[in-house]
């Protein structure tokens, strides 16, 4: 018998009845339930709803069942639907009648609403804590590498020098955003959905507010339609899974284009990497690959609940249950491509000499020589078509702006002198551009240190 099937007179169809279950996957949330679920009726015990005895029966049975779910010891059954059917059904086997009690002034729409909230919040907290690993060794090679030189590109061309370390930052400021972005929404979704109902509250006298501070939660939703109906939390999070996995895509294309006999900027180290079943000599920057590859079903991971939620009308719908194998699968595929990243970078090997060699080619120091030159009072436009005419020279002549005589550089204006081979070597290039936010090793230093402080402060604060 169901437990709501007193109003139906047929049995559901076999088909029906599995294609309708969710328990397959909603019985990951089976202790969020049971945390719920005794708050409740600790709640229902103070207002009167269950006598002190009936209270105690009830959470001793549904700790007795955590600890028995949490061995193995427990098997659920597709008949009962979901984790919240199977988690009353449990407990009314175990301790009779007085577990229908529990359900006294709640929905399985305000519960399911509760214990999403409840998982992402867990799992919210556990990704921050994997992303704070991940910026602190990104951190620490930044600070081993602040005289690693090596070219920054644009257009995939070689623009200008810049070190390791300053091209690492960048990924550092990107992922410290991204825990900011958790951070926010494990804010706004920190409100206690319980006491909605089923979409319009209920006649009893429940303290939502009571329920609520033993769960954790910062306040209640203020409208018991949204209560039930909101997974903006859900797609928040979603969201920002999708842009950290963009940011982990973006660094490991750059892993697997400077693992290439093409770059060869780095080596990453054996146990995170694989070989091929024909080519002997082959070493394939796999890990990289698939967190490039898992980014996108991250955004499927979205877009399957966005697409869900845009037709819906208030207040809950069947189509929400579709909410939870997305999210459970986002929170997994970001968990581990972070707990995979993470020792990745920490073993990899850079190879210095050749990035400070890649950084001497292709014309790096070409801004440098027409900031030169609009220091002597040229205006930047004619100093960019004379650096451009030498550059070009300098391609037919297969070799370096550092290469050309004085009398070859004086020959495009007599403003040259020979202080111009400092201005433009590579050292000077880097160094020279100490502004805050650049890739000089001072201005790196600062960085690092600044990034450092703001994730200790966003530590301390999860």
């Amino acid at each position: 018998m169901k437990l709501w099937g007193g109003r139906f007179e047929k049995d559901t169809d076999s088909l029906v009845e599995d294609f309708h279950s969710s328990i397959s996957f909603d019985c990951r949330l089976y202790k969020h339930d049971i945390m719920g679920s005794i708050a409740h009726a600790r709640m229902l015990g103070n207002i009167g709803i269950l006598t002190e005895k009936e209270t105690r029966e009830i959470i001793a049975g549904l700790e007795s069942l955590l600890e028995d779910i949490r061995a193995g010891k427990v098997e659920f059954e597709v008949g009962a639907e979901d984790i919240h059917m199977n988690i009353e059904k449990l407990l009314t086997e175990r301790i009779g009648d007085v577990g229908k009690k529990l359900h006294t002034g709640r929905s399985r729409n305000d519960q399911v609403a509760l214990d999403l909230r409840l998982f992402l919040r867990e799992e919210i907290d556990k990704s921050i804590n994997l992303l704070a690993s991940l910026v602190g060794t990104l951190l620490n090679l930044a600070s081993d590498h602040m005289e690693t030189w090596m070219p920054g590109y644009t257009h995939l061309q070689k623009a200008q020098p810049v070190t390791l370390a300053h091209h690492l930052l960048a990924y550092v400021q990107m992922f410290l955003r991204d825990m900011e972005r958790f951070k926010d929404t494990r804010r706004r979704l920190n409100v206690s959905p319980l006491g909605s109902g089923a979409l319009a509250g209920t006649t009893y006298p429940l303290r939502r507010e009571e329920v609520a501070a033993e769960l954790g939660f910062e306040g209640i939703t203020l409208n018991s339609l949204d209560g039930v109906s909101d997974r903006d939390f859900a797609l928040e999070f979603l969201a920002d899974a999708a842009i950290l996995m963009m940011h982990l895509s973006r660094l490991c294309e750059e892993l697997i284009l400077w693992s290439s006999g093409e770059f060869s900027f780095i080596e990453l180290d054996d146990a995170y990497a694989t070989g091929s079943s024909i080519m002997p000599q082959k070493k394939n920057p796999d890990v990289a690959e698939l967190v490039r590859g898992k980014t996108g079903r991250v955004y499927g991971d979205l877009i399957t609940l966005l697409t869900v939620m845009k037709g819906l009308p208030l207040a809950y719908n069947k189509d929400m249950q579709e909410d939870k194998e997305c999210v459970f699968d986002a929170v997994d595929t970001i968990q581990k491509s972070l707990l995979v990243m993470e020792p990745m970078l920490r073993t990899m090997k850079v190879n210095t000499s050749v990035m400070a060699n890649e950084a001497k080619k292709g014309f790096t120091n070409a801004t440098d020589l027409a900031d030169y030159l609009t220091k002597k009072n040229i205006p930047f436009r004619e100093a960019h078509a004379i650096v451009g005419k030498l550059v070009l020279e300098c391609s037919k002549k297969n070799c370096g702006l550092e290469d050309l005589t004085l009398e070859e550089l004086k020959n495009a204006s007599p403003v040259f002198e020979q202080d111009v081979y400092q201005a433009i070597s590579l050292e000077r290039c880097i160094q020279a551009r100490n502004i805050p936010g650049g890739p000089a090793p001072e201005a790196v230093r600062e960085a690092i240190k600044k990034s450092r402080e703001l994730l200790q402060q966003m530590s301390n604060n999860s």
